[in-house]
């Protein structure tokens, strides 16, 4: 550690002196973590102490101190418990054989900076899908939450900003129920229209025109399986990778259906795609509402659709935000600067409306209707405020 650390804190006690920990003086309380061994300390607290470094950076009050396998933590009485319960949630996962590098750190400090009471031992190591060396697990409180709404629901709507993993996850999901012969096959679509662009000036064949947009979709499979088999099984049709249009007219049964980028449906073209549900299929729909390529005037289908099912059973509606970002770290701050933005942009220019009306009550308890206060987002469209549905963002 660099000397300017442990000059700010007192020497540890030396065996036998009689002082023990944890102890307090004048608000300021030590504790001490012991590791059983120096492999073990190195594997949680990361080469040259990078975690720690993060840690040290998130609690700029305490003060670390190492030696030989001990770490003296002091601090502020009401901080010091707290990175106590990260540096064990830290171990328990070093015991799970998770590797901790500075983004895990990173993920893990932050996660439990925010929700300090939370064991996230179990989150983050929650395996989906294993393949060609690497692992997929969710990385955040929301993104457990989405997963086990997956496992749960018929129908999961994952709404969220660019990075928090709603696309991603859903694929991990769609491959692992093929995998495990829960469905027969997976469908894979998206509507093609994005920012200031139209597929008749694009160049080539109608396939060559739509490819593009279906493109994240193929990179996602590519990461989670066996590149050689893919060209086989969509070949046989147990992958499709198709346009929204192309689902009009059918019945999807035994199928894992992933809609992705539904912020750029209309809302005729949602109900259409969501009474394609067959027997035996399970249906996720992502996208993030905050990036709708619509023309101006045409509302979006993924923003009125929690107005119209909040209600139904089997039905959920996962919200992920700026905190589950898994990109790059700027991901997250540009989310943030930007809703920042719209909010306040909001402030300025939308009138006071009056309260809603009392919630209906469902089977005697009390379900928050969404209600027609309408927010500006950045497209100039209009999006309604979004109630929170129950079970952390899952209905």
């Amino acid at each position: 550690m660099p000397e300017t650390t442990a000059s700010r804190h007192e020497q540890l006690p030396e065996p036998g002196s009689g002082r023990q920990f944890p102890h307090s003086v004048d608000g300021t309380r030590t504790e001490v973590v012991h590791f059983s061994s120096t492999e073990q300390m190195v594997a949680t607290l990361g080469a040259e102490d990078e975690g720690l470094r993060i840690v040290e950076g998130l609690y700029p009050s305490v003060s670390f101190m190492a030696r030989g396998n001990v770490l003296s933590i002091s601090g502020p009485a009401v901080v010091v418990p707290r990175i106590m319960h990260l540096m064990e949630e830290a171990r328990g996962m070093v015991a799970r054989q998770t590797t901790l590098n500075a983004a895990a750190w990173e993920q893990l400090a932050t996660m439990l900076k925010a929700r300090p009471e939370t064991s996230v031992v179990d989150i983050l190591t929650q395996d989906i899908l294993s393949t060609r060396g690497r692992t997929i697990r969710p990385k955040t409180l929301n993104q457990k939450s989405y997963v086990d709404a997956i496992d749960r629901n018929t129908v999961v709507f994952g709404i969220g900003p660019a990075g928090t993993g709603k696309t991603y996850l859903a694929m991990a999901k769609a491959v692992q129920a093929l995998q495990r012969k829960d469905v027969s096959r997976i469908i894979l679509t998206r509507p093609a229209v994005e920012a200031g662009e139209r597929l008749g000036f694009l160049p080539g064949t109608l396939n060559d025109k739509i490819d593009p947009y279906l493109r994240p979709l193929y990179d996602a499979l590519h990461d989670m399986m066996d590149p050689e088999t893919i060209p086989r099984l969509m070949a046989a049709g147990t992958i499709e990778v198709a346009p929204l249009a192309y689902m009009r007219g059918r019945t999807l049964n035994d199928a894992f259906i992933i809609l992705d980028e539904a912020q750029n449906t209309t809302p005729e073209q949602m109900k259409m795609f969501l009474t394609r549900l067959g027997f035996g299929s399970k249906i996720v729909v992502t996208g993030d509402i905050t990036q709708v390529d619509l023309p101006t005037g045409t509302r979006s289908g993924l923003r009125v659709v929690e107005e119209i099912l909040y209600d139904i059973d089997d039905i959920s509606f996962s919200i992920l935000d700026a905190t589950d970002v898994v990109r790059h770290r700027l991901v997250g701050a540009i989310v943030s600067a930007y809703n920042e933005w719209d909010e306040a942009h909001h402030t300025l220019v939308s009138p006071q409306l009056p309260a809603p009306a009392p919630a209906p009550t469902l089977n005697g308890t009390r379900h928050a209707r969404p209600t027609s206060h309408r927010a500006t987002s950045l497209d100039g469209d209009a999006a309604p405020a979004r109630s929170q549905p129950k079970d952390q963002h899952s209905r």
